[in-house]
């Protein structure tokens, strides 16, 4: 099988499935619990901040240094 022919069955997979996986997509989200999800959310949030002081930085700052150190 060629290339050309593994994306016309790639194309022709996807316009087939393609609406099926969106039904099955909206029907999860019509069923989602999002009360449930927003609490557990909640309270991964609450202790997120409660457990830790805040940062100073992202560490973003000291990867950069880092890297450019890498480069030299």
């Amino acid at each position: 099988m060629d290339e050309r022919e593994q994306l016309r069955n790639w194309v022709r997979n996807w316009k087939e499935l393609g609406p099926i996986l969106e039904g099955i997509r909206h029907s999860e989200i019509r069923e989602a619990d999002n009360v449930s999800g927003l609490q557990q959310l909640g309270r991964a949030f609450n202790h997120a901040t409660r457990s830790q002081p805040p940062r100073e930085t992202s560490g973003l700052v000291e990867m950069q240094i880092h890297l450019a150190k890498l480069r030299k």
